[in-house]
């Protein structure tokens, strides 16, 4: 019996492959939902350019196409979310 839903993965490990060198894991996922939508959660007083680049990352190492960096620290959830595209 399958069950209904999204297939959600929490804190899953990503490795990291470095010059041969491999690391199993070597970055964590704080939400990866169907194996396509990268979520990682914050917060903190407000999103910084290393955040971003932080998903980015994810994204590359991951092959996944979408991310969602989400600041919980905000008044309107709305100003909190901030969507990236992998364009490799």
């Amino acid at each position: 019996m399958q069950k209904a839903g999204l297939h959600v993965e929490k804190q899953k490990p990503l490795p990291l492959i470095y010059k041969e060198v491999r690391l199993d894991a070597g970055y964590r996922l704080d939400l990866i939902v169907e194996s396509k939508v990268i979520i990682e959660v914050k917060s903190i007083e407000v999103l910084n350019d290393i955040h971003t680049a932080q998903v980015l990352t994810y994204l590359k190492v991951s092959g996944c196409k979408v991310g969602l960096l989400i600041n919980f620290n905000v008044l309107h959830l709305v100003d909190g979310l901030k969507r990236l595209v992998n364009k490799f």
